[in-house]
């Protein structure tokens, strides 16, 4: 067949010379001068912060300033004991710019992978490039699915239809002629083309939202935001109390200047939460890491957090639980119709698109085109009209013209052919109807009077991973709900193989209720929807969120974007179109279902282990500031030193916190994180200053003499490391043999500093007698005790 439409030359793979009086782009002399002159599209498109955000935005925080200042003051005034803290602040830095900076490299050679790289024409080649290696003038080629990467102007248009909602906010797809301005950011919805780059780089009208879009953000998270909101309150409750304890330690007590400093510094220092942000950002980075080497590539970082919220999932069928692939299965004539005439046909039709979809492709691969054939007229298929056509001139000189899409659609709901169609409906097949039309392809009512003539019988491949990850989502509570273009029994009988509950509750979308309120309700009544238009997957999506439901929506097509642009999660294969990809926070670069599962595992993972990690570490802080206004209060000196604390911290804190924020934890995740972690925090942070304080003044009428105020400090660092334990052996459980390591090893480290002579001397620590530690332990098996009931009565009468 001869083809005189635009685009039939396109071949992404192998460059092709146009047909004669084809637009043949810029040649490559002047490729390289607008290289030269800089007119190049090389707006730089991040997946990750570059190294020098990364230092900073780890190095520069606020309470590294404090630090900072409090840790130089004390190598000015105090031994190298009292400034571990602040080594073990550069050491937690470190680590933080490590782990990003690895996390980083995982993302871009990611990021690389899934690249768009659009067709130009040049030197009458089409042949693919980079985005960022398009040049001002540059001829680029369209077709279904495509992003367009610059602002231009169309030259050849093949009823092609552009979707700019995304730019504009208006839903219905443009019509395109030559001449019209081409809008970057928009993108293909039917048909094909060329346009002229106008505008390259950051003078394209969507170049800063097409940057924005592929960034490795920290924005936008409950968890992140839940700390910030804890280290404000802390930032509130630290100055004045911090003012009240260098008041009280250096003008009330007369004691020695540079002992009273670093009793002071030993005060604030615990107060701060420091490894609190460091931990989430590792937590998230290692979380980028792992999925990455499943070839899952988060384009933005809190969707791991997110995806591990969702209760709703929105899956779209072809391409997510079936294969993107087809086979014909059989070919049906309706009406006595001549099977060779019709083999002709589709063969025609078949090549009357220069970007087949799956259901044409299944079509060309069984039946050749008829060389004394010629398209005079072509209309590409529309997720919103359900067909495709061509206008034909046959070999002996009559004309016809032919609509393929669905027989729901294109037939009267009393056509006698519809039974027919939904037994095979029933069996999980897909049927599209070939139809002979009268008069212009263009005209609105095309499909008005269509006289079917065959049925195209298709057989989908089902995703072998698809059902396990269904089920997994089963088992998990989240709903899972079915969203198709497709036919409504057809979906139905695919989801039912597959083991969806519901399936069988199929809801043709074409009579869904309009109103929000009524379509939320039938969401979540019923699993499966066929017939679904691209605005109502979108509207579906609102109508899901406007009833609490946090919703993440998948796919590959066109018909897509607008849902996954409003999901809460958006979800692409990295086969789907550059349309999808692009606003997905999640790529599937193995185009596998089954990766779903582990984004969500290692999301709860994260926000399990950061929820009990901040538990431990805020407790510390309310001890901290009880214990500070405690001693401004009864104006006695403060207990610790700094060094006393950077071991507590250390061995109830900084390492068990490490090990436990990367370890598996598959618990579903919660809402109202600062709710969850400030009801445990405070009252265990209560306890434990209230019980430690009481063991302090205990000791200080016991001993007398040279050596009491080290005798009244370790005693009161051991009942405060013993409540500090009990702590962490709530936080770490349900236990297992490396949990329960962790806490013995934890334990053996203080008893080593305990009995070790010269650990003694470093950390100024060492029990005097037996009557005062035997009452620190059995002040400290109190408290624990006392701990232990409130956080019961918590999970029973506070809900998070």
């Amino acid at each position: 067949m001869t083809h005189i439409d635009a685009g039939a030359e396109l071949d992404p793979v192998h460059p092709v010379p146009p047909p004669v009086g084809r637009p043949k782009g810029l040649s490559s002399a002047e490729v390289a001068e607008r290289v030269a002159r800089g007119e190049v599209n090389d707006v730089p498109v991040r997946s990750s912060r570059s190294l020098g955000e990364i230092v900073r935005g780890n190095v520069f925080t606020r309470f590294n300033a404090i630090i900072g200042v409090l840790w130089v003051i004390m190598l000015f005034v105090a031994p190298i004991q009292d400034s571990l803290f602040g080594f073990v602040i550069v050491a937690n830095t470190a680590i933080g710019i490590i782990q990003e900076w690895r996390a980083k490299k995982t993302l871009d050679s990611l990021a690389l992978i899934g690249e768009a790289r659009p067709t130009v024409r040049r030197d009458g080649r089409a042949a693919e490039i980079s985005t960022s290696e398009i040049v001002l003038g540059d001829l680029v080629e369209l077709g279904p699915g495509d992003k367009i990467p610059v602002d231009g102007e169309a030259v050849e248009t093949d009823s092609l239809e552009i979707d700019e909602s995304l730019l504009t906010g208006e839903a219905d797809p443009v019509v395109k002629k030559p001449g019209d301005r081409m809008m970057s950011g928009s993108f293909v919805v039917a048909g094909g083309g060329s346009f002229t780059a106008t505008k390259v780089g950051r003078e394209a009208y969507a170049a800063q939202l097409a940057e924005e879009a592929s960034r490795f953000t920290l924005v936008h998270s409950e968890l992140r935001s839940g700390i910030s909101t804890i280290l404000k309150y802390v930032t509130w409750l630290m100055v004045p109390t911090s003012i009240g304890l260098v008041i009280s330690q250096l003008v009330v007590k007369d004691d020695d200047f540079k002992e009273s400093i670093a009793y002071t510094v030993g005060g604030i220092v615990p107060m701060i939460p420091e490894g609190l942000v460091l931990l989430t950002s590792v937590a998230f980075a290692i979380g980028v890491i792992r999925l990455g080497r499943q070839q899952c590539l988060v384009q933005e970082l809190p969707a791991i957090e997110g995806l591990a919220r969702v209760d709703t999932v929105c899956l779209d069928k072809t391409g997510t639980l079936t294969e993107g692939g087809m086979d014909v299965t059989e070919l049906r004539t309706l009406d006595g119709g001549d099977e060779s005439y019709v083999r002709k046909v589709l063969g025609a039709l078949g090549e009357s698109d220069p970007r087949p979809n799956a259901s044409l492709q299944a079509i060309i691969d069984t039946y050749p085109d008829s060389e004394e054939w010629r398209c005079t007229q072509s209309l590409p298929f529309s997720s919103a009209r359900k067909y495709s056509g061509a206008s034909f001139s046959e070999g002996d000189g009559t004309t016809s013209a032919w609509l393929l899409g669905a027989p729901d659609v294109l037939l009267p709901d009393d056509d006698p052919s519809l039974a027919e169609i939904e037994e095979l409906n029933q069996q999980g097949l897909r049927v599209l109807l070939l139809a002979r039309v009268a008069g212009d392809l263009d005209a609105a009512d095309v499909a008005d009077g269509a006289r079917a003539t065959a049925l195209v019988v298709l057989e989908q491949r089902l995703r072998p991973d698809a059902a396990d990850t269904l089920r997994y989502f089963e088992e998990q509570d989240v709903a899972a709900k079915v969203i198709s273009g497709d036919n409504a029994v057809s979906v139905s009988a695919v989801a039912g193989k597959l083991g969806l509950p519901g399936a069988a509750n199929t809801v043709d979308a074409r009579r869904l209720p309009a109103e929000r309120e009524e379509m939320g309700q039938a969401l979540d009544d019923n699993s499966v929807f066929g017939r679904v238009t691209p605005q109502q997957k979108r509207d579906m999506v609102g109508a899901l969120q406007s009833r609490g439901h946090t919703v993440a929506m998948t796919g590959d097509g066109v018909n897509d974007v607008l849902a996954l642009k409003d999901a809460d999660i958006g979800v692409s294969m990295g086969s789907g179109s550059e349309a999808t990809r692009a606003v997905a926070q999640i790529v599937l670069l193995n185009n596998s279902f089954a990766t779903l599962p582990s984004v969500v595992a290692e999301g709860r993972r994260v926000i399990g282990n950061i929820t009990r990690v901040a538990t431990l570490f805020l407790v510390k802080t309310v001890y901290s500031v009880i214990l500070a206004l405690l001693v401004v209060c009864s104006q006695v000196e403060y207990l610790f030193l700094p060094r006393h604390l950077t071991l507590l911290s250390t061995l109830t804190i900084g390492v068990p916190a490490f090990f436990l924020a990367l370890a598996p934890n598959k618990e579903r995740a919660q809402p109202h994180f600062v709710r969850r972690v400030m009801r445990y925090a405070i009252p265990g942070g209560v306890i434990a200053g209230g019980a430690t304080f009481a063991t302090y003044l205990l000791a200080r009428h016991h001993y007398e003499g040279a050596g009491a105020r080290e005798a009244e400090t370790s005693a009161a660092t051991l009942a405060l490391f013993l409540i500090a334990m009990w702590v962490l052996a709530i936080i770490a459980r349900p236990y297992t043999w490396w949990r329960v390591g962790l806490i013995g090893a934890m334990g053996l480290g203080f008893l080593l500093v305990l009995t070790v002579p010269w650990l003694q001397d470093f950390f100024q620590l060492k029990l005097v007698g037996t009557t005062m530690p035997w009452a620190a332990v059995a002040i400290a098996a109190v408290a624990s005790l006392a701990i232990e009931v409130i956080y019961r009565w918590v999970d029973r009468r506070v809900p998070a």
